[in-house]
């Protein structure tokens, strides 16, 4: 029993590293997720966004920081309370956003590993029996270190993880997840397969029959029924298709229209993204209109992306601005602003303002 409850432990721990880590190196991933949580269809806490970022540097350090405690045996019985908690809360999120169909990928893994929702709230019930399991054996959890070894990697681990998320919401992901990571072309990102899988979909109909409201599928042919009555049609999805990691990516405004194709094949053009253009620093603003500048005086073409267009902004900035759409801007690039250097749409190089 007590080789299971090794085997438990580190499986448990090691999974809340990995869960953990795959955040904290793009916590600000995690906090686009729990706006989506918060929003008005899904818990409707709308009043906690402005804390969002604060609630998600939070809830990835504390998971992170409890994987490392029990990796190494720190504080054993107050460590597997707190994962019990923790867990607890996910499992009731991930069945929420499942059985509800609100939130479509819980971003349990980040953007490193996609779940189902119903895939997570089936993990997360594995890792609630595995947690209760090491609550009765807690006693068999003993720390790998001395005490004051083990107290020192503790509190150290939960200090590096706050300096590092610090860092990267200042700057940019340490590791990008994302199909607009360094390295990646957006054109071979947006294509399907030859033989991809295909959605499959199937058609339930309601129709009145002789009084009473019946449901019929797509071969019975209910509107063929004598004196039938309709009533109301669901679809519902019974395989998912495939969706290409790059979607919704279009880039247009109405003096020259769309013109994603002319960007992706350009041998070199600079694009400076925000989502929301309203929210950017006058800081920023210089910086980033005195690179703008810089590149231009060079011969290099810069574009901005922004998630709105009017007059103002345009008065703000020294280059041309076009629309994309801002949950697109988001995944592009963390930072606002930040910029995107493309080569024959292949992301060449991407910087936050304050590193340009």
């Amino acid at each position: 029993m007590k080789y299971l409850t090794q085997i438990i432990r580190y499986l448990v721990a090691f999974t809340f590293i990995f869960s953990g880590f795959v955040k904290l190196v793009d916590p600000i991933g995690t906090k686009i997720k729990m706006l989506e949580y918060f929003g008005e269809d899904v818990l409707n806490m709308s009043y906690l966004n402005p804390f969002a970022l604060e609630i998600s540097i939070f809830l990835i350090l504390i998971e992170f920081v409890l994987g490392i405690w029990l990796l190494v045996g720190y504080k054993p019985k107050f460590t597997l309370k707190a994962l019990l908690v923790i867990i607890i809360v996910f499992l009731f999120l991930t069945w929420y956003s499942a059985y509800y169909n609100k939130v479509t990928d819980c971003g349990c893994f980040g953007d490193a590993v996609k779940l189902s929702p119903w895939e997570t709230f089936y993990k997360n019930v594995i890792l609630i029996v595995l947690i209760l399991f090491l609550n009765i054996r807690y006693k068999d959890i003993k720390p790998l270190f001395s005490k004051k070894i083990t107290t020192a990697f503790a509190h150290a681990s939960a200090l590096m993880a706050l300096l590092l998320m610090i860092y990267t919401v200042r700057h940019l992901p340490l590791i990008d997840f994302r199909p607009y990571a360094v390295g990646k072309n957006i054109n071979e990102g947006m294509r399907t397969p030859p033989d991809a899988p295909q959605a499959k979909f199937k058609d339930i109909w309601y129709y009145k029959v002789d009084g009473k409201v019946q449901e019929f599928s797509n071969e019975d042919e209910p509107w063929n029924i004598s004196g039938a009555e309709f009533i109301d049609r669901k679809t519902i999805t019974l395989q998912e298709g495939y969706t290409p990691p790059i979607h919704d990516f279009s880039i247009e405004n109405d003096q020259d229209g769309d013109i994603t194709q002319e960007v992706l094949q350009a041998p070199e053009i600079y694009l400076i993204i925000s989502a929301a253009p309203y929210k950017i620093s006058k800081d920023a603003q210089n910086k980033i209109n005195k690179f703008a500048r810089k590149l231009q005086d060079n011969g290099k073409k810069v574009i901005g992306l922004f998630a709105v267009l009017d007059d103002d902004l345009d008065n703000q900035f020294n280059f041309p601005i076009y629309l994309t759409d801002a949950t697109t801007l988001k995944t592009m690039i963390r930072s606002n602003p930040g910029v995107i250097k493309l080569e024959k749409g292949t992301v060449a190089d991407k910087k936050a303002w304050r590193d340009l």
